[in-house]
């Protein structure tokens, strides 16, 4: 028996949202690789020139990471010189990271790769908002279901 019509995932828009996600991946590694960074390790140092020192809770909260995850990045971002990390003395059971200067320098480097990655788009900055806004939506609607 020979089937003609879609295979289904035509219709899923999980498969999009995949395929969307390796297409960006292809974007950003020839941007990072220069950097030293992979893409992980691009989005926490993003949250750490935003505002740091953080901990390694807050930068898991805000990057939707748990700690057994995150932890090994941060180590390969101690060892390549871009971040210290250190027990918080008020609470031993914290650990804080904090950016080293080549790793605030690093900012200047990558100020570039945002702006690359935006290109390839090829949305309007509208266009792009708009399908933020729905994503977040969507994000949020499959977390408060419980299967997410």
């Amino acid at each position: 028996m020979t089937n003609t019509g879609p295979s289904g995932l035509e219709q899923m828009l999980c498969f999009d949202i995949y395929a969307a996600n390796h297409a960006f991946a292809r974007v950003y590694k020839p941007l990072l690789d220069p950097l030293g960074l992979t893409y992980p390790q691009f989005l926490v140092m993003l949250v750490l020139w935003a505002e740091a020192p953080l901990s390694v809770g807050t930068i898991g909260k805000r990057l939707g990471l748990s700690s057994n995850t995150l932890t090994p990045l941060l180590k390969r971002l101690a060892q390549t010189g871009y971040v210290t990390r250190r027990r918080d003395g008020a609470d031993e059971r914290r650990v804080q990271v904090d950016l080293t200067e080549s790793g605030a320098a690093l900012r200047e480097r990558a100020d570039h790769v945002q702006q690359c990655a935006t290109r390839a788009t090829g949305m309007s900055l509208e266009d792009m908002q708009a399908l933020q806004d729905q994503l977040q939506q969507l994000s949020a609607h499959l977390l408060k279901s419980g299967r997410a």
